[in-house]
């Protein structure tokens, strides 16, 4: 029994190999699974998006026009991130409380898109602000979008 117990001290020492049991899979530690790597919001570079102009248009128009109680947040629900959309909503409930104790209806805004004015601080990152001239006053309208998943996301959404 004593020749037993000092039998693989000595076959380690003669440079044998490990124990296959050593080597399973089921033996090696690794990290620990983040699923955000997977699964969350990834990444995309400008060369892998499609011309942002068209979007920036497009998402002023809305926002202006759902402020104005014309059209339906959800409409933009898709180009928006989550934090977006709840800032526009409580915009947009505090608008028709507005026009309800004013007694007056909604009506569709008349404007026009003047210039829009782009930065891009990093690659995938684009901040724009449109001119929106409207009858009564001008504004500005200041966006930044995000590539994600492969396309843009409106990811701040600011009327001033």
């Amino acid at each position: 029994m004593g020749t037993a117990s000092t039998e693989p001290s000595s076959t380690a020492q003669r440079g044998a190999a490990a124990p296959s049991w050593a080597t399973l899979p089921s033996k090696v530690i690794r990290p620990r699974f983040d699923s955000d790597d997977f699964f969350g919001h990834q990444p995309t570079t400008r060369a892998e998006l499609p011309n942002p102009e068209p979007l920036i248009a497009n998402l002023t128009r809305c926002v202006m026009e759902i402020l104005a109680g014309a059209r339906d947040l959800e409409q933009i629900s898709r180009w928006v991130t989550d934090d977006v959309y709840r800032n526009l909503l409580k915009r947009v409930v505090i608008s028709a409380r507005a026009r309800q104790a004013r007694g007056s209806r909604v009506v569709r805004p008349s404007f026009t898109l003047g210039s829009t004015t782009l930065c891009e601080p990093r690659d995938g990152v684009l901040e724009a602000v449109v001119i929106v001239r409207g009858k009564a006053r001008t504004r500005a309208v200041a966006l930044r979008l995000e590539g994600l998943d492969g396309r843009w996301r409106a990811t701040a959404v600011s009327v001033l």
